[in-house]
Order: C-alpha cells, then sequence, then structure tokens
C-alpha cells in the first residue's frame, strides 16, 4: 500500500491526486497498481528489480506523471524503458498525452525495415530521436480524433505521412493522407484500415499481417470481463453506428494481437480472437445511446 511517515511524507511508491483514472498504470504494473474508488493507487511496494522497473514503466507511460517513486522525482538513475517491445513487429511507445486521453500509441515494423507510427505519444525531441535511431517512420496513422494531437508535429519531424479518415479530418486538416468511405482498402503493403464509424464520425482500426489489429477506441481487451468490449459510455458518435460498422466488418477481420488506445492489449489464437469479435458484435447490435459517464467503464 501508498505509506507516508508521521510528518505526512512518502515513504514508498505512490499515485498523487492528478490520477485520472485512465488505466495505463494498472496495464503496466499490475498487481502492483489497481483501481480504487475512481483512481489508481499502489496497493502493494515492489519486491525486487522486476516489480521496481514494472513500476518505472508505469511512470513514464503515465499521461499525469501521478506515478511516483519514494521522494517523489524520477531521476538520471532510471532507464527509459520505451519503446517497449509488445512483439516481435510492435513496440509500445509510453509517453502518454494527457491531450489524447492517455490513450496508448505503436510503433509497427515493416518487412523493409520501415516503421509505422499508430497514434502517437506525447512529443519530446528525446523521444524522437530515439526512434529516429530505429529506422525510418513513413507514416503516422491516427485511428480517430481524439488522439490526433500531436499527429502533424510527430509526422514532419519523423517526415512521414500523416493519415485521418475525413469524419474526423477536421481534428487533423493538414493530413497528407485522406481516408474516405467505409470500404476497407490496402494502404502498404500487408497492412489494411477498416473505417468503422461509432466512437467518432471518422473512426478506423489498421490491421497489419493479419496478426495485429490496432483498434484505437473502437473496442478492446477489459481484464474484468476477460473479454473484447466496447466502451459504450463515451461513445461519442453513435453505438448503433458502432454496432453496424462492426457488423458489416467483422467476417473480414482476422488478427492475433488486439492492440488498443485505451484498455488492456491480447493475443488469442486467430479463430479464437474471431469467435470473441462475432460475440462481441451480437452483443453490442441492441445497444442504445447513454449518457457520457467514465466511471461506468469497464477496464
Amino acid at each position: 500500500m501508498e505509506t507516508t511517515t508521521g510528518a505526512g511524507r512518502r515513504t514508498g511508491w505512490y499515485v498523487d491526486d492528478r490520477c485520472t483514472d485512465c488505466d495505463v498504470a494498472r496495464q503496466l504494473a499490475p498487481g502492483l497498481v489497481e483501481e480504487r474508488e475512481g483512481r489508481s493507487v499502489v496497493v502493494r511496494q515492489p519486491h525486487g528489480e522486476a516489480e521496481e522497473r514494472q513500476l518505472l514503466t508505469a511512470a513514464l507511460a503515465c499521461p499525469t506523471r501521478s506515478v511516483r517513486p519514494p521522494g517523489g522525482r524520477l531521476d538520471q538513475r532510471w532507464p527509459d524503458p520505451f519503446p517497449l517491445p509488445v512483439d516481435d513487429g510492435v513496440l509500445l511507445c509510453g509517453h502518454n498525452s494527457r491531450h489524447t486521453a492517455g490513450a496508448n500509441s505503436y510503433l509497427l515494423r515493416r518487412p523493409a525495415g520501415t516503421w509505422m507510427m499508430i497514434d502517437t505519444p506525447r512529443f519530446a525531441e528525446r523521444l524522437a530521436q530515439r526512434y529516429e535511431a530505429l529506422g525510418r517512420c513513413t507514416d503516422v496513422l491516427l485511428t480517430h480524433r481524439d488522439h490526433a494531437a500531436h499527429g502533424r508535429r510527430w509526422a514532419d519531424r519523423l517526415g512521414a505521412r500523416l493519415w485521418i479518415h475525413e469524419g474526423d479530418l477536421d481534428a487533423a486538416p493538414g493530413a497528407d493522407r485522406v481516408l474516405r468511405g467505409t470500404e476497407p482498402s490496402d494502404i502498404a503493403e500487408g497492412v489494411r484500415v477498416f473505417p468503422l464509424p461509432g466512437h467518432t464520425r471518422g473512426s478506423v482500426l489498421y490491421v497489419a499481417d493479419e496478426r495485429y489489429c490496432f483498434s484505437g477506441d473502437s473496442f478492446y481487451w477489459a481484464r474484468t470481463l476477460e473479454d473484447l468490449e466496447v466502451a459504450q459510455s463515451v461513445t461519442w458518435y453513435s453505438i448503433e453506428e458502432l454496432a453496424a460498422s462492426l457488423a458489416r466488418t467483422v467476417d473480414a477481420l482476422r488478427f492475433e494481437w488486439l492492440l488498443p488506445g485505451h484498455g488492456s492489449r491480447k493475443r488469442l489464437p486467430a479463430p479464437e480472437m474471431a469467435r470473441r469479435l462475432h460475440r462481441l458484435t451480437e452483443r453490442i447490435a441492441g445497444c442504445r445511446p447513454q449518457p457520457v459517464d467514465f466511471a461506468a467503464l469497464r477496464w
């Protein structure tokens, strides 16, 4: 648990009162950081170097920098683990931004040795230099308007093309590539985009190599349910439209890794992932609009 001295000074890792309950720290330090009354708290102090590293990773991903070590300050003794490998072809960027609601972002390796960035972390020059060292980034792929805040800056800094769907174009009016309509299309070898209006008018998901699905905020893995879920209470555009989009698209989707903007990542065999996605599509077919309620999200 979070601990203090008699004088009120912190003696261990803790989460400060800027926490927005975005779930990022809980994804990266499970068993050490948990949800309590609408915010994250450190429920147990780390035992050993591996658990200390988990909390460091959570601290550097937290968009409000609310996860703090003993004494309150991260310093040069703490090496930055990001970008963090998720699988052979995907890295998690970390350094989530308050301006994208704390969304996760990813780097996708392509066979030629180049990279694509899906959504973005907060912008920092030292991060750009780190990504450049990996190889050339050709494209910054935005899944929807909520994650567009840093897109243009990242694309310009990396010499990459910025992509967004026409339905959310006003969030990135200077985009280099504008996706249109609702039909899936190939945007690069092995990379296919599926327009999925619902969470926003211009929401899309990207599937690479029939292995990785970058779903933005359209659906995610809910740890509490141990299943796929949609964020119904924060579906800004239309939950009915999201249900229709999934019904139209579900038979064409094949992937093993679910890599969302919010919520947990999950790998399952492709047939099992497809079975669960069909079940999710059936489950939300009867959903109706409800008031916006962040507290109703089931992480």
